[in-house]
């Protein structure tokens, strides 16, 4: 079994803390709440399940942390550009780059994000793979939505879900 070796960092945001996970390349691997951080631990012993997953404190600042430092500070598309290497199954892999293509200040439903990778009948299992995205924040699994345009699961919580949104403009403060 090999090893993956991973670093850590952690980021305090208006929303509790995040821990950022890179790897040797500098690509982010993982970015979750630290509340949830047996979920994070749990979804890279799923993705990664042939490898041994070695985790330290970071000797650098990663570009992850950089992005998000300035997208909480204001700049929203910080997190574009952020190197990501993701584990999964082919489909999950699918479902979350389609992620990434959903404009910032906007949402989509499940459906919509199943029509988009050609798969419109997949709305469930689209719905699971969002649910199973291991890069919170930089893969925007926020963006997605219920079809009655009601705000629906998010892993970190609906109430962080809803502060995203509202952040990136894509919802009305109520």
């Amino acid at each position: 079994m090999s090893v993956l070796y991973l670093f850590e960092e952690r980021l305090a945001t208006p929303l509790g803390e995040l821990i950022i996970l890179t790897d040797e390349l500098a690509h982010t691997r993982a970015v979750d709440w630290i509340d949830y951080e047996a979920r994070m631990h749990e979804l890279l012993r799923r993705q990664y399940p042939h490898h041994s997953v070695s985790i330290q404190p970071a000797a650098t600042q990663s570009q992850a942390l950089q992005a998000l430092t300035n997208y909480f500070a204001g700049d929203l598309y910080a997190i574009h550009a952020v190197p990501c290497q993701l584990g999964g199954t082919v489909f999950q892999q699918q479902v979350w780059g389609a992620l990434q293509t959903i404009p910032c200040g906007s949402t989509w439903s499940y459906a919509q994000l199943a029509q988009h990778i050609q798969r419109p009948k997949a709305v469930r299992a689209v719905g699971t793979a969002n649910g199973t995205n291991p890069i919170s924040i930089i893969i925007p699994c926020h963006r997605v939505i219920g079809n009655d345009q009601g705000l629906t699961g998010y892993a970190g919580g609906l109430e962080r879900k809803r502060w995203l949104l509202q952040h990136e403009g894509a919802l009305v403060k109520s």
